[in-house]
């Protein structure tokens, strides 16, 4: 039997060399993302990793969440880009304690006052999103974004790099 192994070692080593040189190489630019919620339409995202990324509005951006609550901290998350620095954040609250999120007066979502999970959520602040800062969102209802205060408007140096669906 280990000869066996040792003989197919032997005769594929060039092969699996690559290999871990390719994943190597692969690793230091992109990762890769399993969406695992609603929270985006897509399962599978390409990350291209790059160090003070300046995503655009309307992009999809990857950072890593910093654990306050909910999610493993340096978990990746993949969101759209709707706002940055210099964009206004601004709510109507539609019941008590319920509002709708406008940036740039583009409607973003309405916050919930609980978790899927059934834990107290706290809604995020308004106002003039500053410097290196970025209004992340997702499109489903449920999404954990920058209208929570367990996210907030994400720094740049959370971002990793720009995101694009697979699948």
């Amino acid at each position: 039997m280990l000869n066996r192994l040792y003989f197919h070692l032997a005769k594929f080593i060039p092969f699996y060399l690559w290999v871990i040189v390719g994943c190597i190489a692969f690793g230091k630019s992109y990762a890769v993302s399993i969406n695992l919620t609603d929270s985006l339409p897509g399962t599978l995202f390409l990350i291209k990793k790059q160090k003070a990324a300046d995503p655009k509005i309307g992009e999809l951006a990857a950072f890593l969440y910093d654990g306050k609550a909910f999610y493993r901290n340096g978990s990746i998350f993949v969101k759209i880009v709707r706002g940055k620095a210099g964009s206004v954040v601004e709510t109507k609250e539609v019941e008590q304690g319920v509002y709708d999120y406008f940036v740039d007066g583009v409607y973003t979502g309405r916050n919930k006052l609980f978790s899927q999970a059934g834990m107290p959520i706290r809604r995020a602040g308004t106002g003039v999103i500053p410097e290196d800062h970025f209004y992340l969102f997702g499109t489903h209802p449920d999404s954990l974004d920058s209208r929570y205060e367990v996210v907030g408007w994400v720094p740049r140096d959370h971002i990793i790099g720009l995101a694009h669906r697979i699948f």
